[in-house]
């Protein structure tokens, strides 16, 4: 059982809702009290994080309650709750956080803040994977390519984007990543894409519907936007800098 020990009001409330939020059986105890017999882990505040020798003791922030309570039913549940992240790449990634099984939490964003959002998750994580779809492959490459520090596999998403029935519409990524997570992959540092002329020709066509002169970036700017060097806002940016100078010229 997880019980939540703490004097800190902030902590309290935050880890209290949020395991209420989970329907996550849990009690909790004065700190003067003895912990019940079957207590598995303890969340408490920074100033007691030794207060409970020989029990696990996950230690709250008043700003990340999420995260504690993350860790703690990682520890209920042992070597099964391993952090694996899922990933379906695109334009707006669909992200999936699970803890063994259990899916913890997930996102989507836009593919320029999908980085940081992996790294935070698997920030305080025990030995996790992030498994990203080999679709999308320019922006799979990215994602890769930018991720350090952590193992990153490469899944094969065939089929993993299930049907969806009235009312699913627009969770479609979000559950393609979790059916990603529950993949293994190919172990990959980096994955070098040489863009196809179509591919190169969707990232102009969408340069010049972001243009407000409806100009489309050149091909060199569209590899680099391609690679993930640029965005095409910072691609556009630079072709007006460029047209600038030649006119000037």
């Amino acid at each position: 059982m997880i019980v939540v020990a703490t004097s800190d009001f902030e902590v309290y409330h935050g880890v209290v809702n949020e395991l209420r939020d989970r329907g996550t059986t849990f009690t909790t105890v004065e700190l003067d009290q003895e912990l019940p017999g079957e207590t598995a882990v303890v969340v408490t505040d920074a100033d007691h994080a030794t207060a409970f020798p020989g029990v696990p003791t996950i230690v709250a922030a008043p700003d990340s309650p999420r995260r504690a309570v993350d860790q703690a039913l990682t520890a209920v549940r042992g070597d099964g709750g391993r952090t694996i992240i899922g990933v379906d790449p695109g334009r707006k990634p669909g992200i999936a956080v699970l803890a063994g099984e259990m899916v913890v939490a997930a996102f989507q964003v836009p593919l320029a803040d999908a980085v940081d959002v992996i790294q935070r998750e698997v920030g305080e994580a025990a030995n996790p994977i992030v498994r990203i779809g080999d679709g999308s492959r320019l922006q799979s490459a990215r994602l890769v390519n930018d991720l350090e520090d952590v193992r990153v596999e490469l899944v094969d998403e065939t089929g993993t984007t299930p049907y969806l029935g009235t009312g699913g519409r627009g969770m479609e990524d979000v559950l393609a990543a979790v059916n990603i997570a529950r993949l293994e992959g190919e172990v990959v540092d980096a994955r070098e894409i040489e863009p196809t002329a179509g591919e190169l020709q969707v990232i102009k066509d969408r340069s010049r519907e972001q243009s407000e002169t409806n100009r489309a970036i050149d091909e060199t700017l569209a590899r680099r936007v391609a690679a993930g060097e640029l965005t095409i806002e910072e691609a556009l940016a630079e072709h007006r800098t460029d047209g600038e100078t030649t006119e000037d010229e």
